[in-house]
């Protein structure tokens, strides 16, 4: 609207200002090309930060010096087997390249392709199915004003029982709700955006909630950690001896900026790419609100 609004003044000026109806035309066109590049810009700039918020590129950058961001190729140990991440630069032939924007949101939102596989839940289309259209179409922008890279994708390596789509279908149609995040009335804006982020977007619970023998998220222990291949994934909870009970929200704030601990340590493993490719490119105002929803949860001591 904003936009438009300028646009329409500038214009109108022009018209007025010149003698020759074609020369406003012209302006006014040139105008309407600026303002549009103007929009495009901003919405790429705001797909990038979304895209940080998102963990995208830790998960789609190989773990080995000098990889590619955002080519695939890294490798997630699960009970179920090695799960490979994909391409999801603009290549045409081996990223994403040819997906429409409702392509993209299909994937994002309902966990599946554009050929309508259904993906695994390993990509975790459980946690951004909270997140809205226009955050969406945002990382979408952002990507496909890259550099395409062709990478081909690589074969997941799972067990046999869980090996085939129609695995993955059937986990779907079992333990999946699609649905955009709904504020909650009674919590104030600060915990709203903290819960979006955690929940949805940033998807923490992914590694810090347990689950069950069918790879379902414990919602009932949400954030008490869990084991991921050979990595024991820390409890995230108030609790003051199995949590983080005994942080402060700055303490919380400044170990997603700079990834150190209250007692001085450093995040290292996984925790330590995401601080480095997530957390830390946030605004403070956004880490302070992870860190508020964080403190809002139930204690939960080890089990």
């Amino acid at each position: 609207m904003l936009v438009a609004a300028v646009v329409a003044a500038m214009t109108s000026f022009v018209w007025r200002r010149n003698k020759s109806l074609g020369t406003g035309v012209v302006t006014a066109a040139t105008l309407l090309a600026a303002a549009a590049a103007f929009a495009q810009d901003d919405l790429v700039r705001r797909g990038e930060y979304l895209t940080a918020a998102g963990g995208c590129i830790s998960c789609h950058t190989m773990d080995v010096a000098g990889a590619v961001p955002l080519a695939g190729g890294r490798k997630l140990e699960t009970p179920f087997g090695t799960f490979i991440s994909p391409n999801i630069t603009p290549d045409k032939a081996t990223g994403i390249g040819d997906w429409s924007e409702e392509d993209f949101l299909r994937a994002l939102w309902e966990g599946e392709s554009p050929d309508g596989e259904v993906y695994f839940p390993a990509f975790p289309y459980t946690a951004y199915t909270g997140a809205s259209r226009e955050d969406l179409l945002a990382i979408k922008a952002y990507l496909f004003s890259l550099s395409p890279v062709s990478q081909s994708n690589l074969e997941h390596d799972l067990s046999w029982y869980v090996s085939t789509r129609l695995a993955a279908s059937a986990w779907q149609m079992l333990n999946f709700e699609p649905g955009r995040f709904e504020p909650d009335a009674a919590q104030s804006d600060e915990w709203n955006r903290g819960a979006y982020l955690v929940r949805h977007l940033g998807h923490c619970g992914e590694c810090h909630t347990p689950r069950s023998s069918t790879g379902v998220l414990q919602a009932d222990r949400e954030m008490a950690g869990s084991v991921l291949g050979e990595e024991k994934i820390p409890n995230i909870t108030p609790h003051p001896d199995a949590g983080i009970g005994r942080w402060s929200k700055s303490d919380i704030e400044y170990f997603l900026d700079a990834g150190m601990l209250p007692d001085g340590d450093f995040a290292g493993s996984s925790m330590g790419d995401v601080i480095d490719d997530n957390t830390s490119r946030l605004s403070r105002e956004d880490r302070l609100a992870i860190a508020a929803y964080l403190m809002s949860l139930p204690a939960m001591a080890d089990d």
